[in-house]
């Protein structure tokens, strides 16, 4: 796995981690950012083909 995957995949992973901490707190807005983080994390994953489904814990 090249450094770019590694690192791409890890922000997916934090950005996860992000997003579940932002909805069991109750922060909508910070879910909402996070949520907007990892869609875009996950074009860019996509684009350059970059499988991501097993990030999930």
């Amino acid at each position: 796995m090249d450094a770019f995957t590694a690192g791409l995949l890890q922000r997916i992973r934090a950005t996860e981690s992000d997003l579940t901490r932002a909805r069991e707190t109750g922060d909508d807005f910070l879910a909402e950012v996070e949520q907007s983080e990892l869609d875009d994390l996950h074009r860019l994953a996509a684009e350059h083909g970059v499988e991501v489904g097993a990030t999930r814990a």
